[in-house]
């Protein structure tokens, strides 16, 4: 992200925002195993036809889906395969983030279980 102007900043904001949904994570984690039409990612995602149109609507403005039309079906399929990277790398450092507050938790926990003279097995 080196030296880039507002209007770049906006860009990326606006496509970060598109990923903000956990609907939209929701299908896109559903289209990583193929493509799919509407009626099964509804299904899927447990909601309604016009939500999650509305939402591949989006991801479609962001590139990161694309739809083909067969006979009187849509298809939705990954466009950019890149996604998953970002989803992982993502996932990765939440992760990393939930094993520190894990770790931080138990010295609290040990600290206390100390202090009371009881076992930490008992908490």
């Amino acid at each position: 992200m080196n030296k880039l102007d507002d209007r770049a900043l906006q860009y990326i904001a606006t496509y970060f925002k598109a990923l903000a949904e956990p609907m939209r994570l929701k299908v896109l984690n559903a289209l990583q195993d193929g493509e799919k039409n509407v009626g099964e990612l509804t299904v899927i995602a447990e909601s309604t036809q016009a939500n999650v149109s509305k939402h591949l609507s989006l991801l479609g403005q962001h590139g990161l889906v694309k739809r083909e039309s067969r006979g009187n079906c849509v298809y939705y399929s990954i466009a950019d395969q890149s996604i998953y990277q970002l989803c992982e790398l993502v996932c990765g450092q939440i992760g990393n983030q939930m094993n520190i507050e894990a770790e931080v938790k138990n010295l609290f926990m040990s600290t206390i279980n100390t202090r009371n003279n009881t076992p930490a097995s008992t908490q």
